[in-house]
């Protein structure tokens, strides 16, 4: 672990929508434990999506955050500014033969995963988001093939050659603390289970996977505190750390504010932002309640 003064946490929202009660969980427990250790705490937009991220949504981050009392460093990292940094990680990986051109569309891996189910009577695997995996038809393309369907204008991702990489990683793991044990528990990586993960696109040098990893090194962030649902993902941020030779933080992944429903918050479903909560007259303190210590969302004491 390192000492106090040199640790470093970090929030990273996306600009694409009004904060909720699940952002403001995870702001303040980083702003928390940031705080008891002395440590910094950086705010970062994730912004690659340039088609639904906005400025006007950063600067309703930042005065939710100032309403919050969560106290940032000036000048947060803006994902959009920093291609160059995740092209350059995607380069060195293709220069080791470890990413390929993939071709096949969203909709075509689904007509894949129902078609084998069909002929096969067992479902195709799935990532542990739900999806199809990828079923990497075009991995075994020889480099005239895959220029030719380039030149062609063909829409492509680069995807991470999976096996490949784990052959050259071997077994991962990674801290994870806030269990109640001193120093955390070591958790195995179980990169495999998300198979050819997308690393970027043919318009876009990154993805999240890719970004995440490549600016929590270069900001020196040390403690990684996120949501339960972005545990199994660690797994793939490990086998990258690994392979561009990072360091890998500590790891902290907190349980979810749920809705009414049992269902997880989400910016899509439009539930309630903290703007609207605090122009109803709701507090800083009364969000503090509201949120606890994650799980189901309580009414204000």
């Amino acid at each position: 672990m390192p000492e106090s003064s040199s640790r470093i946490f970090r929030f990273a929202p996306s600009p694409n929508g009004a904060l909720h009660l699940g952002h403001a969980y995870s702001a303040l427990l980083n702003h928390d434990l940031a705080r008891a250790a002395g440590a910094r705490l950086l705010l970062r937009h994730e912004d690659i999506d340039r088609a639904r991220c906005t400025l006007a949504f950063e600067r309703a981050v930042e005065a939710d955050l100032r309403w919050l009392g969560v106290a940032v460093e000036d000048r947060p990292r803006r994902q959009s500014e920093h291609f160059a940094d995740y092209r350059a990680a995607l380069e060195a990986l293709e220069g080791e033969g470890l990413v390929y051109p993939a071709f096949m569309t969203r909709g075509q891996v689904r007509a894949f995963a129902e078609r084998w189910q069909e002929e096969n009577g067992r479902p195709w695997p799935r990532d542990p988001d739900g999806a199809p995996l990828y079923p990497a038809l075009d991995r075994s393309l020889s480099a005239r093939e895959r220029a030719e369907r380039i030149a062609e204008g063909a829409p492509f991702a680069w995807r991470l050659d999976m096996a490949a990489a784990c052959a050259r990683t071997g077994p991962l793991s990674w801290t994870e603390e806030g269990g109640g044990e001193p120093g955390g528990v070591r958790v195995a990586a179980e990169p495999q289970a998300w198979g050819d993960v997308m690393l970027a696109r043919r318009d876009l040098p990154t993805s999240y996977h890719l970004s995440v990893v490549v600016d929590d090194a270069l900001q020196g962030v040390t403690d990684v505190v996120r949501g339960a649902d972005l545990l199994p993902a660690t797994s793939v941020h490990r086998v990258l750390q690994s392979l561009l030779g990072l360091p890998a933080p500590a790891y902290r992944h907190h349980a979810l504010i749920l809705g009414p429903d049992g269902r997880k918050l989400s910016k899509s479903a439009r539930d309630a932002g903290l703007a609207a909560l605090r122009e109803a007259g709701l507090t800083p303190a009364d969000v503090r309640r509201m949120v606890g210590s994650g799980g189901e969302i309580g009414e204000p004491a």
